[in-house]
């Protein structure tokens, strides 16, 4: 049951971010570009502020898990690349409003498609206070309104960012209500927003799996969104070991809290021997904690024995689940069963193992001799992301700007009658 006062609370925005869409659906995009780099000044201009307030944020988080603390932690680096990122937003071409398809009919018609905004979109996130400004910035640059709904944890961070957010949005002229982060930290809140189709055309989880589960089973308008990162790396026997070592070395390491680290290691029977030791060595020395099957135990027995439920963990922790494959077709076949079709890469020099693997994996990103860290809307030439899909509609994979669009038909004609 939702609490009276807080549905009129979200229905007061949803009004507000409606109005809002209508003027910058129509916005010039040199408008759109002059708030981007005004929002991008301001987050410079106030860095110490959104600091400060990250601190205050941190501090009341003491009992947060690591991963979590992590992706609530903001430091000089992170806050610039916040700017950087809304900067290169402002770079990219504006996809609103290109024509494509073009075509004259029999009748003498002219029948094309043009790309329009979404409308009003929710996006509902816990812990990263980045998401703040990459989600204004992305929804901006698409021509639409937003409404920001951040995890208690990060209140007042996102409050600093979306200070600067509206500052540069009020400095180009544009409506500072196009960009509106809910201010309460009831948890009901959530449930209001989730009720309100006639305000918010498509809601965007960021976060756990529970709660990508509890918009997914209520939310009564369209959701964009990925339940799991249980992301694979596999080692074939034709890996060259240097790269197999980085990769693998990488995938996992590089960061441990994100949706695109690498939960499970796949090796090929055949490079196990080679692979494996170094490998072990240097995760071991990082911290990481391993689980193997049996066949991996046997080359290191110190390491804990993998249960079924491993295959399917998505840890967001320095813990690695590893497996020896007889081939490529029993990789495949671990990654179809235990896989949450988020990103999973092959080790290869065999340029046909490359392509099956390409082909066969069906995953929203599948990659050849790289770490799974790239699957990312920043590394993909995206600006941003507002989020990782591994659905099939509408979107799939990072999903920037023109994941944030739609198409409509779009018919000329010089006085014509249909006869």
């Amino acid at each position: 049951m939702i609490e009276p006062v807080l549905d009129a609370y979200m229905a007061e925005l949803g009004r507000a971010a409606r109005t809002a869409s209508v003027a910058l659906a129509r916005a010039t995009t040199h408008a759109k570009n002059e708030a981007l780099l005004a929002i991008a000044d301001e987050i410079d201009r106030r860095s110490a502020d959104i600091l400060a307030a990250n601190a205050r944020d941190l501090t009341a988080a003491a009992g947060l898990d690591a991963a979590m603390r992590d992706r609530l932690a903001l430091n000089p680096a992170r806050v610039a690349s916040m700017s950087a990122g809304v900067r290169e937003v402002a770079a990219l071409a504006d996809p609103i409003g290109i024509v494509t398809d073009l075509a004259y009919r029999p009748s003498g018609i002219q029948v094309g498609r043009m790309r329009v905004p979404l409308g009003v979109i929710g996006i509902i996130y816990e812990a990263r206070p980045n998401v703040t400004a990459d989600a204004a910035a992305l929804c901006l640059k698409a021509g639409n309104a937003t409404i920001l709904r951040g995890g208690s944890e990060a209140l007042h961070s996102n409050q600093a960012v979306a200070a600067c957010v509206h500052a540069g949005l009020e400095r180009a002229g544009l409506p500072a209500t196009g960009v509106q982060v809910i201010a309460t930290t009831d948890r009901g809140a959530v449930g209001a927003m989730l009720s309100h189709p006639e305000y918010i055309d498509v809601i965007v989880p960021r976060g756990g799996k529970g709660l990508i589960e509890r918009v997914s089973r209520e939310a009564r308008m369209p959701v964009i969104k990925h339940l799991d990162g249980v992301c694979h790396v596999y080692i074939d026997a034709d890996a060259d070991l240097l790269k197999a070592l980085d990769i693998a070395f990488n995938a996992k390491c590089q960061r441990y809290g994100t949706c695109n680290t690498m939960e499970t290691l796949l090796v090929h029977a055949d490079a196990a021997g080679r692979v494996l030791p170094p490998l072990i060595a240097q995760y071991r020395a990082a911290g990481v904690e391993l689980r193997g099957c049996p066949a991996t135990r046997a080359i290191d027995p110190d390491m804990s024995a993998a249960s079924d439920e491993d295959w399917y963990a998505e840890y967001l922790a320095p813990i690695l689940a590893v497996r020896i494959v007889g081939d490529l077709d029993e990789a495949i076949a671990h990654i179809r069963q235990y896989g949450s079709q988020h990103t999973d890469a092959i080790v290869t020099e065999h340029l046909g193992h490359a392509r099956r693997f390409l082909v066969e994996v069906d995953s929203s990103s599948v990659m050849v001799n790289a770490s799974t860290r790239f699957a990312d809307g920043f590394e993909y030439g995206l600006g941003a992301e507002i989020g990782i899909s591994t659905d099939k509609f509408h979107a799939r994979g990072p999903v920037g700007l023109e994941g944030l669009t739609s198409r409509k038909w779009i018919v000329i004609g010089d006085g014509h009658v249909r006869r």
